[in-house]
């Protein structure tokens, strides 16, 4: 049996839309023997269209089918929270939480806690008052040791071993940082057991770390009392965890040797910027350097700039940001009129948030910041100023 031969001219005939002064066509029609459908780029366009919206939205993923309704781009359903009522062993991850809010460190503290509880332990963690969101990063459980807004290293020692005591943790991670490594030390000496620091490579079967001057690696299986290297292990990723709160008995008031322990804050014009916390950077879009340095002393912000103002000598070498400047590891980096140069950007990818202000709506550091103002600097410092001047004097 042979198929019947196609005739191009009755198809496109049948095709031809009647009452039309010039010939055309209905493309999506299909004759006897033709092949798959045609595309109609129109009519996929108005099926991605989003309803319900002033201005024309379109669901870029859509393809074919009715339009797009309010319903249908609305986020997914809460993933379920996963619950440990009886685990098999606890895990203790202690968090400097500054001023309440979690460092990356912090994150990647929990990351490895979770690493060492499995699926049949949970994880405790051992935070300042109005630490919160610690579900989503791993915690099983939740106990607050202390005050964020307070530096009190002896009662929150005190604190942290009856925490020890009641929880009972197989081990027991901190970050190794000047608040993190200190309050380790303080729990190894109250409790007499060895601390295994500055640990490098963690798994649930054993612990790593460098020695004599990063010549040999000490490696062990996990001990109880660590203090992990910063981006050693990488935060938790998973379903979030349960996270309820888990009292213990207070501690009694400790003897204190220390008659008055306060912080006291470094000065950001001198802070190197490869410890600073909150950068302000300048680039070439900044003729008024003054105002720039104005502006970096009312945000309380360590001054930065990018290598044409630091080659001009207009800016300090010591205050060039990127890969043959300072890499920066800041909370916060805010960028005036820096188009953003690879060496550059290299330089702030450890910064957890970026500003960048330009007049480049397609400048490199406009793609990398989080929040960007579209605008000569030149217009948004001053208003900075301005701004700022009314919030103090309210």
């Amino acid at each position: 049996m042979t198929r019947a031969r196609r005739d191009p001219r009755a198809e496109r005939a049948g095709a031809r839309v009647a009452g039309a002064g010039r010939p055309r066509y209905d493309l999506a029609a299909r004759g006897e023997g033709r092949g798959r459908l045609r595309r109609d780029p129109r009519a996929e366009r108005e099926a991605a269209q989003v309803t319900g919206d002033a201005r024309p939205r379109f669901d870029r993923g859509h393809r074919g089918g009715a339009p797009v309704s309010e319903a249908a781009t609305a986020p997914a359903a809460a993933a379920k929270i996963l619950v440990v009522d009886d685990p098999a062993f606890l895990v203790a991850a202690v968090l400097d939480a500054p001023g309440g809010r979690l460092t990356t460190h912090d994150r990647q503290v929990l990351g490895a806690a979770r690493t060492l509880a499995g699926a049949s332990g949970a994880v405790v963690a051992l935070a300042p008052e109005g630490a919160g969101g610690l579900g989503p990063l791993g915690a099983d459980r939740v106990a607050t040791i202390g005050d964020a807004g307070t530096y009190d290293p002896e009662g929150r020692a005190a604190t942290l071993a009856a925490a020890v005591a009641a929880f009972a943790p197989r081990h027991v991670l901190f970050p190794e940082t000047p608040e993190g490594g200190d309050l380790a030390r303080r729990l190894a000496l109250a409790t007499g057991e060895a601390l295994f620091p500055d640990v490098e490579r963690l798994s649930a079967s054993s612990a790593s770390r460098p020695a004599r001057s990063r010549r040999v690696e000490q490696r062990t299986a996990p001990p109880r009392l660590m203090t992990l290297a910063v981006d050693a292990v990488a935060p938790y990723a998973g379903p979030p965890r349960e996270a309820r709160a888990a009292p213990f008995a207070p501690a009694p008031a400790p003897d204190r040797s220390l008659r008055d322990a306060r912080r006291v804050a470094a000065d950001p014009a001198t802070t190197p910027l490869a410890v600073a916390d909150f950068v302000v950077s300048a680039g070439n879009g900044v003729t008024d350097i003054e105002a720039f340095m104005r502006l970096a002393a009312a945000l309380g912000a360590t001054p930065g700039a990018s290598r044409v103002l630091c080659d001009a000598g207009l800016m300090p070498r010591a205050s060039q940001v990127g890969a043959s400047g300072s890499v920066l590891t800041a909370t916060c980096y805010l960028a005036f009129g820096i188009a953003g140069a690879p060496q550059h950007l290299q330089g702030v990818t450890g910064c957890e948030h970026v500003l960048a202000v330009n007049t480049d709506l397609h400048a490199a550091m406009i793609e990398r910041a989080g929040l960007a103002i579209v605008q000569d600097a030149q217009a948004v410092m001053p208003a900075l100023l301005a701004a700022l001047e009314r919030e103090g004097a309210a």
